[in-house]
């Protein structure tokens, strides 16, 4: 459960940039459909995921709102995959020190 959330984050992560380079103007506002249905559909499945993975490994309710603040603060993915990097090795799913 760890590493598909950890895949689906990344994932999220990357598509919130992408909206944001739309709003900025570096990418085409043509595309504004595609990339937004895209990362709609990807937070949603990122806060299930979160909820489901903070019951199924006994995390704080603080725990689940950080995670949670951290779907809406850009580049915040990167302290979220920290994070699961480090619950992995502790729960001796990764094969990283």
């Amino acid at each position: 459960m760890l590493k598909l959330f950890r895949g689906i984050s990344l994932i999220e992560g990357t598509s919130y940039l992408l909206i944001l380079c739309v709003s900025l103007g570096i990418i085409s506002r043509d595309f504004v459909a595609v990339i937004g249905m895209g990362h709609g559909v990807l937070f949603i499945l990122y806060l299930l995921l979160a909820m489901f993975t903070a019951y199924k490994y006994s995390w704080s309710v603080m725990t689940w709102l950080l995670l949670f603040l951290a779907s809406i603060v850009p580049f915040a993915f990167l302290l979220v995959e920290r994070f699961i990097q480090k619950e992995l090795v502790k729960k001796g799913l990764n094969d990283a020190p």
